[in-house]
């Protein structure tokens, strides 16, 4: 009986090395993965930093300053007063408003000046055709810069505007 008891003590140790050394086996790799993994990291961050910091020339070289870009200039309009195409109201409905036109450089605001009365006249022809609910919110105001740059552009071809501004918009 001692012997069988020696014999299945001795085959306990077995499975239980067997098991140590499975758990074992497992956890190296996984510690090993998790340092290579961090390792990983570490290089890249490295590399990276190394990249950014070095990348932008040997020395000695110069780097040429940006152009820096003339401000803006701002062409005013005369103010606009037109009556809103009516939605089934008997009373009439206004728009007044007051543009500005943003224009990259001073010689496209001098081609401007003996323009506008075609930059007017598409103006008042588009804003006519609206409603009020047309200029509801953000969006439609946003849809009418939208609309009127294009327009401005297409009557100063080839000359080009950056933008239509609006300074004060009162809808009666």
């Amino acid at each position: 009986m001692a012997a069988s008891k020696a014999a299945d003590t001795a085959a306990d140790i077995d499975e239980a090395g067997e098991a140590g050394g499975k758990k074992g086996k497992k956890k190296l790799p996984l510690k090993m993965m998790i340092i290579a993994g961090a390792g990983v990291v570490a290089l890249g961050g490295g590399g990276t930093f190394a990249f950014m910091h070095f990348s932008h020339g040997t020395k000695g070289e110069t780097h040429e300053a940006a152009p820096v870009k003339p401000p803006p200039i701002f062409v005013d309009m005369p103010d606009v007063l037109v009556n809103l195409a009516n939605s089934n109201s008997d009373r009439p409905q206004y728009l007044k408003i007051k543009i500005v036109l943003e224009v990259a450089d001073a010689e496209l605001s001098k081609q401007i000046q003996p323009l506008m009365p075609r930059v007017m006249d598409t103006f008042q022809t588009y804003l006519r055709e609206l409603r009020a609910s047309d200029l509801d919110g953000s969006v439609g105001l946003f849809r009418l810069r939208e609309e009127l740059t294009r327009r401005v552009n297409a009557a100063l071809a080839p000359g080009h505007i950056n933008a239509v501004l609006f300074k004060e918009i009162v809808i009666q």
